[in-house]
């Protein structure tokens, strides 16, 4: 028994030197070392030894397996390291080459008018309001002057949620929650930033869902010069130091007086072309004197605050900034289209 111990190990230890994968190591490990092995079938008949050769049968078994145990070990490592060394050189790095450039994202052009357009305001010692996207109808509407049944909601084609609950329309509601804020006390000098909703048919210049840039200025004797003064400085800034303005009357329920804001056509510097229907200037935005209706829902005193409100719609800015023919490009999210703004 013996002897086929020593026989059983040499026979293992070639084929462990033989082995030149991992996968041939371990079935040399589980083939004479496992379970079924032939040293642990030899262990299994040492009960028919004699007192005598059992403890040397024992020792020799012992030595074997410990003496196998090792060289696998051994062996094991060696066969790691070349198929580490082998694994690294197939994947092999140079680090000398340039690296591959990330592409960076676009701000988005409405975004940037956004920004654009608050930075000219705020410089003007103006503050941003924010106010909630679900309104209720006295806020979108009564505090406005927009009492239920005014032939003028028909206007703003509405969403409503519940009879009182609606998607906004406008802005405008930040007004009348900051003049609130303010406890009739002025002064209130504030832009409001944000989407609004109707009802309109998606096209080539109407959206369901657009954005609005509405302005409330209250204090006391605010007149329409002031107005006046506040748009022509924003649009130089905006626009260009060429560009002029004019205002046309014009009507809102929340304000008296009302007027259009026209600026001077870029393309035929006043003269006239397609761009500007031939009349040398391009409608941009509403604007007028606060009704006292309003102010007084606001909590403020008619008799002793005046006040100018304005809206813009951030799309047609945009659309006028950079020459866009169609409202849908800011909302299909096309790559080739925002890629353009990359530097903005």
């Amino acid at each position: 028994m013996l002897e086929r111990l020593q026989e059983l190990y040499d026979e293992a230890a070639k084929k462990v030197d033989d082995a030149v994968t991992l996968q041939q190591l371990n079935d040399v490990r589980v083939a004479y070392l496992g379970k079924k092995g032939p040293i642990t079938e030899l262990m299994k008949g040492m009960g028919s030894l004699s007192a005598d050769e059992r403890p040397k049968v024992g020792q020799k078994a012992n030595e074997v397996r410990e003496s196998l145990t090792k060289k696998i070990e051994e062996k094991e490592a060696v066969l790691e390291k070349e198929e580490l060394n082998k694994k690294l050189k197939n994947e092999r790095i140079d680090v000398t080459l340039p690296g591959r450039p990330v592409p960076k994202g676009a701000r988005h052009p409405l975004t940037s008018v956004v920004e654009t357009i608050e930075d000219v305001f705020i410089g003007m010692g103006f503050t941003v309001a924010e106010g909630p996207e679900v309104e209720t109808d006295y806020y979108n509407f009564e505090s406005l002057n927009l009492p239920k049944h005014h032939p003028a909601r028909d206007m703003q084609d509405t969403f409503f949620i519940t009879s009182d609950l609606l998607l906004r329309t406008q802005t405008s509601p930040v007004q009348t929650r900051s003049m609130e804020k303010h406890r009739g006390q002025g002064p209130v000098k504030i832009i409001c930033p944000g989407k609004v909703y109707r009802r309109d048919e998606d096209d080539a210049t109407h959206s369901h869902q657009f954005m609005q840039i509405e302005g409330l200025v209250v204090d006391e004797g605010i007149r329409m010069s002031d107005l006046k003064g506040i748009f022509a400085t924003f649009v130089k800034q905006y626009f260009g130091e060429d560009r002029d303005i004019r205002l046309r009357p014009s009507f809102f329920p929340f304000t008296e007086p009302s007027a259009e804001l026209d600026i001077s056509c870029a393309m035929c510097k006043g003269e006239g072309c397609r761009t500007c229907k031939h009349t040398g200037w391009i409608e941009v935005l509403g604007a007028g004197m606060v009704h006292p209706n309003v102010l007084e829902m606001g909590g403020f005193d008619p008799e002793k605050y005046t006040g100018f409100a304005f809206g813009m719609g951030v799309e047609r800015f945009a659309m006028l900034k950079y020459g866009i023919d169609d409202i849908r490009h800011f909302y299909t999210n096309d790559a080739r289209f925002l890629r353009q703004f990359a530097r903005e």
